[in-house]
Parts: structure tokens; sequence; C-alpha cells
């Protein structure tokens, strides 16, 4: 089963596949330059899902995701969260700089957006990477003097770097939330969330009356956010998630309302709930360093 990832080996998103799937020796993880590559790449069936991130508990919803799942007739059969845990590393000696020596530091947007505070602390410029282990890697092939990186372990190991600092992101319990994405539907449970994206028409009270039909119902939402609809100025489609499954009566007659009270409305699935991993650590998940 090939699984496909926006990343280098090493990035978050590989360290979730290795998280939900373990050490199956059967389980290929792709690597893709970035997130329309991953999608096109599920879509031609060069792998068969994507592990995508949609949400941080810093730095919020992932951009570049919706609009994705919005184009692409996949679905959503699974959720899980990795506690994320970015370290400050350099390369080693002679390339690398000493750690009073360090101005710079490159890494994806959403890494160091979540540890916005700890750079100003230290006096470190944020350097928009495509990818952490990316930036991990870029220390090796495209050295600077006085630069370093926020990466995960894994991506440290992988490419021999020292690790200067240690969870530097500004808050605990950094968590990201990824979505399994693909042509499968996951098997009913017991404790299942559901996603969807919905436009409601532009009158007063459209937002209201969609969301009604899930707090009539008592049915808990989870999730919501909006993003610009690219091909219609002034027009957001909203992301949306609740606790339940759509073979759920009350959730399938919820859903069914709420295609009366928007303008157009898309299942991505429903899926598993994930527990929170309190008890987990990266240094505790197979294969990702200590």
């Amino acid at each position: 089963m090939r699984v496909a990832f926006q990343g280098e080996n090493g990035a978050y998103s590989h360290a979730a596949i290795l998280m939900h799937f373990g050490e199956d020796p059967g389980i290929q993880a792709v690597p893709c330059r970035s997130f329309a590559e991953l999608f096109a790449a599920v879509d031609a069936g060069e792998a068969d899902f994507g592990m995508v991130p949609v949400e941080n508990s810093l730095g919020g919803a992932v951009t570049g995701i919706n609009d994705l799942l919005l184009n692409y007739d996949f679905k959503a059969s699974a959720e899980i969260l990795y506690p994320v845990r970015h370290n400050l590393v350099v390369a080693r000696p002679p390339e690398g700089s000493p750690r009073d020596e360090i101005t710079h530091v490159r890494s994806h947007p959403q890494a160091l957006e979540q540890c916005r505070e700890y750079l100003a602390r230290q006096g470190l410029a944020p350097v928009d990477w495509y990818d952490t282990a990316g930036a991990a890697k870029s220390l090796v092939e495209e050295p600077a003097p006085g630069t370093a990186a926020l990466s995960s372990l894994i991506a440290a190991n992988t490419w021999n770097l020292e690790i200067v600092d240690r969870d530097v992101a500004d808050g605990p319990g950094n968590l990201t939330r990824f979505l399994l994405i693909g042509h499968e539907t996951a098997e009913r449970t017991e404790d299942s969330k559901t996603s969807v994206l919905f436009a409601v028409p532009d009158q007063p009270g459209g937002l209201v009356k969609a969301l009604q039909v899930f707090s009539d119902r008592n049915i808990n939402l989870t999730n919501i956010s909006s993003f610009p609809r690219r091909n219609r100025r002034w027009n957001y489609v909203f992301f949306m998630e609740f606790l339940g499954h759509i073979e759920d009566p009350i959730v399938s007659e919820a859903v069914t309302q709420l295609l009366v009270n928007t303008a157009f409305l898309k299942l991505l699935g429903s899926f598993p709930r994930a527990p929170e991993p309190d008890h987990l650590s990266p240094g505790r998940i197979a294969g990702l360093g200590k």
C-alpha cells in the first residue's frame, strides 16, 4: 500500500504515517513536493492514500488543504492526532554554526508560526521553507552561515544534525490533526466523526439556518472554519466536522436537512474519532527516534 505525504522523509506527515500504520512492511511512504502533487498522486493511482494535515492546536487550520478537498472526489477514512515536537537543529561542524551565531531559522510556515514567540525571544529570523524535513535536509545540501532549522527528531537523525534546543513550540500539548484521504470509506464505529464542506446562500441568517439543524438534534460540532471560494469573489466555503457517523439516523437526518439549507454540500466522510494521544511522545512511536 502506498501512502503519499507532503515533504521529505522525516516530515511530520511521514511520522504520522508511521504512527498510524506502525512498522507494517507493506506500507510505502511516498514523498511529494507539495499538497497539490500529493492529491494528484492519489487521483492518478500513484498512491492509494494521502496523509493530509488539516489543523494544528497552536497554528490553526493548515492553509492550502481545503481547496484540494473541495476539488477532488476523495473520502476521509481515518483521523490521526500526532504530538508535534519542534527542535532547533544545525549542521554538525564544520558546516554548522555555534548556537550564539545562529541568526536565521528555516522551516515550514506552520512550524515557524507554532514557534513564533520562541524565535522572537531568541532574536531569530524565520525563513519559510516548503517542509520541516526539507529545511533539515537543506542545512546539509544548502548550508548558509548562521542558519538553523526547526524539525522533528527523525529528520534530525536522518540528516545527522545537531540538536541545539528541544521541544521549542510556544505552547504545551502541540498536536497536528491529519486525515487519511483516498477512495475508500471507513467502517462505522460507535465513536465516529464526520467532515463536510458546504456553502450557504448569500442572505441574512443563512449560516444560522444551516447550523441550527445540528443544535436541534444535539449534535456536537467539533470544528468549523471558512475559506474563500476561488472562482466566486467574496463567496466562502465552510469546512465543518461533528460527532457521529453518516449512517447514524440522527446524523443522516441532520445532513439531509443541511442539504436543503445550503447552496451546495460535499460529504468528505465519516471515520473513527482519534483518541487524544496524551500517553504518546514521538520517541515512543516506532521508527521516530528518541
